[in-house]
């Protein structure tokens, strides 16, 4: 209903933007949520993109302009005047600042820091001397803190004085006279207290905190675990710098997610949506995953070459071929995004590969068999009297099941020992490797229970 609602509003936004009725456009776009905007925006082409911005209210057009994807920030950008331009600055709070230097040509992101008010311009130079998928990246340096020699009257002074620039009020850390991180309190806890309560008194101690160094995935992780707001982020003495809010771990965690499904179908990452991303940029992300595997099912061709007399003498086989592989590729896969997943929630560790082996051999039979049996009775169905060749196809079964699964558990762990993201060997080689091992399986078991 509200998809619905949402795409009737966008239609008669387009209506107006065709007739050329600016001034009800521009109304209309005044009151709707940044979010819609931006997305509203994001489906017009260039000169469109940019009309509809410079229509934005000035207080609602930095937020809109976070939520734009870096290509059409950068054509707003290109397009407006240096001083359109430093007044998005002013109002992008530090992270989304950051999000969309780094994404910019170079030559673009000296204009942009010319247009950018001294101190925030050194605040943002620092931000991008962290290392890329750090806190640091990712936090924003507009915060609440409070001294630990503050009275709550003094607190909540402070408070009114600079939240209206915060990214959140509600959480507030306390640090000493160093800036060292020792407590957090929240106006909830303030509100509630008395005037000449000492936040030293109300503030909690036991601070979760992470390092400016700490990988954002971690972070969002600990979101995750914690149901925290934010996270304070400390440098390596523990003075405060800056913190990490929740809509910027859930923004990591979207990312982290695309870019292992799309390492797991075999394509090179991109942040960018599907529908935007160009033919040939489609192309080059996933041509080099489809040539390699291209290239190593040659590995399968040479196992069915080397078995065509067998073929020759018993012509069912080759009918079960697609079947076995079929089922040890996707047996594989099952058991590869199982862990992956667990490597990716610190569910499974490295050390844990004995106990994996242990509980996919244990998986793989129960399966193999429950697969096998069923397999055997549609072969007796399809082949009546073929007895042997039944039996022999659904003991590959069971075989490739356990070899498949074996492998899918231990080439991810093994990644992950030697610093390789564990996505890179999931479904495309896991599912190539279990064919051919599929296939070796198989006519080593006809070989030996069969006249070949």
């Amino acid at each position: 209903m509200e998809e619905m609602t949402r795409t009737m509003e966008f239609e008669a936004l387009q209506e107006m933007l065709s007739e050329r009725r600016y001034r009800e456009l521009k109304d209309a776009l005044a009151e709707m949520n940044e979010v819609d905007i931006a997305e509203f925006i994001l489906e017009q082409p260039a000169e469109k993109a940019v009309l509809l911005f410079r229509m934005l209210p000035k207080e609602i057009a930095a937020d809109v302009f976070s939520n734009l994807e870096s290509d059409v920030q950068e054509t707003i950008i290109a397009s407006i005047t240096d001083f359109e331009l430093r007044e998005i600055m002013d109002d992008l709070f530090v992270d989304d600042a950051v999000d969309m230097l780094e994404e910019l040509p170079s030559n673009m992101v000296k204009r942009v820091l010319k247009n950018t008010a001294p101190e925030d311009r050194k605040l943002l130079n620092q931000f991008l001397r962290y290392p890329d998928d750090s806190a640091g990246s990712i936090m924003t340096a507009e915060f609440i803190d409070l001294k630990e020699t503050m009275t709550v009257e003094d607190a909540i002074k402070r408070i009114r004085r600079i939240g209206e620039d915060a990214e959140m009020i509600y959480t507030c850390y306390v640090t000493d006279s160093r800036r060292h991180l020792i407590g957090v309190v929240t106006v909830k806890d303030l509100l509630l207290a008395q005037d000449d309560d000492k936040v030293i008194d109300l503030m909690e101690e036991d601070v979760m905190k992470v390092s400016t160094q700490t990988d954002q995935e971690e972070v969002a992780r600990m979101f995750s675990k914690y149901d925290m707001l934010a996270m304070p982020v400390v440098d390596n003495e523990n003075r405060l710098v800056g913190m990490v809010t929740i809509d910027d771990a859930v923004d990591v965690l979207e990312e982290e997610a695309t870019e292992d499904i799309q390492k797991m179908a075999g394509q090179l990452p991109s942040e960018k949506p599907y529908l935007r991303m160009g033919i040939l940029e489609t192309v080059k992300k996933r041509l080099p995953w489809l040539m390699i595997l291209m290239i190593s099912a040659t590995v399968s061709g040479k196992i069915l070459q080397n078995f065509e007399a067998a073929f020759v003498a018993i012509p069912m086989l080759v009918t079960c071929i697609p079947m076995l592989m079929d089922t040890s590729g996707n047996a594989g896969a099952q058991t590869s995004a199982s862990i992956i997943r667990g490597l990716a929630l610190k569910e499974v560790q490295t050390r844990d590969i004995l106990k994996i082996v242990w509980r996919e051999i244990r998986v793989s039979l129960c399966l193999g068999i429950c697969l096998a049996a069923v397999n055997y009775i549609r072969l007796m169905i399809m082949f009546p009297h073929h007895y042997l060749e039944s039996l022999v196809v659904s003991i590959t079964a069971v075989a490739a099941i356990c070899l498949a699964n074996l492998m899918a558990g231990i080439m991810p762990i093994f990644a992950t020992k030697i610093h390789l993201d564990p996505a890179l060997v999931a479904t495309p080689i896991i599912t190539t490797v279990a064919d051919a091992l599929a296939l070796i399986s198989y006519f080593m078991i006809a070989k030996a229970l069969l006249p070949i």
